[in-house]
């Protein structure tokens, strides 16, 4: 682990990302809070402490929170609210989401000159959900990747989608964003700028799922009537699939209609631990 990343939280990113992906691959038995902490190696006393801090609520129930069932449950009740964010254009909660992230697009132009002449900047940090690149502009994100393989094979994809822009490695300069969106017990994240590099549909459905509130999901059907083409799921799907900036546009909130999370850039098991987490704390 770098400095910069030990200096913001790492350990207790670390502890939480290890807790969480046990709960997922073992959600059809979850194992006890004794087994828990002693894989993450605290007490049961500090361990507990430290999951309701970041959690809110018991590993036992945040288990829940990972099943089928639940997911289906979720999906079903946020049908009616998505339909009347759809029906009123930006009204309703859709718009309340939009608020706390802020998106610009590449014009034509630039997208056409592969970010030439821009200056990125980026680091290596730890979440809860497992280490990840942060990459910053003057203008906002303009990617946020979990390394679920190979870091440097993640850093390469990294600058092949930047090929002519100016890029430097710089924990100290990208620290501060990191801390906006993971200092703290983490709920949506507010003042947050984006720039987005896509085609204009792409933009449109990664604008649409901003609409989805936080700690609800949408079907891939509904995503792709909020991009204005009802008709284009497997389009809007393939542009889902194609998003670079994890977590803050959530493609996450994304599941299949029989409430099955299906496929995610970053690996299915860290959808439903992302999924699972924002239900948790959705409430707060």
């Amino acid at each position: 682990m770098n400095q910069a990343t030990a200096q913001t939280g790492g350990s207790t990113y670390t502890t939480m990302a290890k807790a969480l992906h046990i709960l997922a691959t073992c959600r059809d038995a979850p194992p006890s809070l004794a087994q828990l902490a002693n894989a993450c190696g605290l007490s049961e006393f500090h361990f507990q402490k430290q999951f309701c801090r970041w959690v809110g609520i018991s590993p036992k129930r945040f288990s829940q929170y990972l099943s089928k069932e639940y997911i289906k449950q979720l999906l079903d009740a946020g049908m009616q609210s998505l339909d009347a964010c759809y029906q009123a254009g930006l009204s309703g909660p859709g718009r309340m989401h939009e608020l706390f992230i802020r998106t610009e697009a590449m014009t034509p132009a630039e997208y056409r000159r592969k970010g030439k002449g821009l200056v990125i900047r980026y680091g290596i940090f730890e979440s809860p959900f497992g280490p990840y690149l942060l990459a910053v502009t003057d203008k906002g994100i303009c990617h946020l990747e979990f390394i679920t393989a190979d870091e440097q094979a993640i850093r390469d994809n990294f600058h092949d989608n930047w090929p002519l822009s100016v890029i430097s490695r710089d924990e100290k300069s990208t620290a501060p964003v990191h801390r906006l969106l993971f200092g703290k017990p983490a709920t949506q994240p507010a003042g947050i700028s984006l720039l987005l590099k896509g085609t204009n549909f792409q933009i449109q459905v990664w604008q649409a799922l901003l609409r989805i509130p936080y700690g609800q999901v949408a079907s891939y059907e509904e995503i792709a009537g909020l991009a204005g083409n009802p008709a284009a799921t497997r389009a809007s799907a393939s542009a889902i699939a194609r998003n670079r900036i994890a977590w803050l546009i959530p493609c996450h909130r994304v599941v299949r209609k029989l409430g099955e999370t299906g496929q995610y850039r970053w690996g299915s098991e860290k959808k439903k631990i992302i999924l699972g987490y924002e239900a948790a704390t959705a409430g707060r």
